[in-house]
């Protein structure tokens, strides 16, 4: 389906916002960005509009969304690393709590009563069992997955004496990057591990560090579920239309459902690129668990959502042109 619907795409001026913003263009819609360029970039937000604005301000939410006609909302913004928020937990809150309160209070004012939510697989914390599926009891062990699962229940609390609908996206490791070139990952700081990897590959860092090579693994490394972004996208898209034609709230996994290790995507940019990639091993992380697999059964039935561009190849393909690696040449 293909609309002429404005739709406000907070923290669209960031890396998997403004695939999206890309995505719904294509689709017919009229993406507007609402973004304070914290961590986004503006360059990034060529599809539509931009407005400089920090969510947390509901009167300049509400005036975007009165402005543009705005039909429904894709809500990105917000602070993302699990690191920083283990060390600064009131940031998280403020911002990722606080703004999507002050996103809701704008909508519900504005009779705008469609949000897909950018939630995320942190909300499961570490569980027993791979792979995991929607039904997986949701134990964030970080700020950051906490304040995904809180938004998710403010949604379903504001969505139980409203019209609000909403579509709850529990994504896996976003990576790769737009195949025409247009975006890519850019990150300050960094903490991805292909991108880094990839940096490592083009000498703009010494070595990649590999946290961990005693995990109860196959090759003692951790195992994550990549999905390419354009596919994530693509999944945004899907879900918006899905609420645009009237149907109930879900929540649902996004993901490959194909585990890849550490060491397995150090293999896979050596065969890229015809050298060795510079490594070096360090203890674990606290916290990390050694394998994390997502069930995206729910979204193909749901959404008709499958992968398109997730194999590690494709990813690292469309990845490499960002950090100056250039994939060997075989004579």
């Amino acid at each position: 389906m293909t609309s002429d619907s404005s739709i406000l795409v907070t923290g669209g001026a960031g890396f998997i916002g403004s695939h999206a913003c890309k995505a719904l263009s294509a689709a017919g819609y009229k993406p507007v960005v609402f973004d304070n360029l914290s961590t986004g970039h503006a360059d990034a937000a060529c599809f539509g509009p931009l407005i400089v604005g920090d969510i947390r301000d509901q009167e300049a939410v509400e005036t975007a969304l009165k402005a543009h006609g705005i039909q429904a909302v894709l809500h990105f913004a917000a602070y993302a690393y699990v690191g920083e928020s283990v060390h600064e937990p009131l940031a998280y809150y403020d911002n990722n709590l606080r703004g999507l309160m002050s996103v809701l209070a704008a909508t519900s004012a504005c009779g705008v009563d469609r949000i897909v939510f950018s939630s995320s697989c942190a909300t499961y914390g570490s569980p027993d069992g791979m792979p995991i599926v929607e039904t997986t009891p949701q134990n964030p062990i970080n700020p950051y997955g906490r304040t995904k699962l809180i938004g998710e229940q403010m949604l379903s609390d504001v969505a139980a004496t409203s019209s609000l609908r909403f579509a709850a996206l529990r994504y896996f490791n976003a990576a790769g990057a737009d195949p025409d070139g247009q975006l890519g990952e850019r990150h300050k700081p960094e903490t991805h591990l292909i991108p880094l990897a990839l940096m490592a590959a083009g000498s703009r860092r010494p070595a990649l560090s590999v946290f961990g090579d005693d995990y109860p693994t196959p090759d003692g490394t951790c195992i994550r579920d990549y999905i390419h972004v354009c596919d994530l996208a693509r999944a945004h898209v899907l879900a918006l239309d899905y609420l645009m034609t009237g149907k109930p709230t879900i929540k649902v996994n996004l993901g490959s459902g194909q585990g890849h290790s550490i060491l397995e995507i150090i293999r896979e940019i050596e065969a890229f690129t015809g050298k060795p990639l510079p490594v070096r091993f360090e203890p674990r992380r606290p916290g990390d668990p050694p394998i994390l697999t997502a069930d995206s059964s729910l979204a193909a039935e749901v959404l008709s959502f499958r992968t398109e561009m997730s194999s590690l190849r494709q990813i690292i393909t469309d990845a490499a042109p960002w950090f100056g690696v250039e994939q060997y040449a075989v004579a």
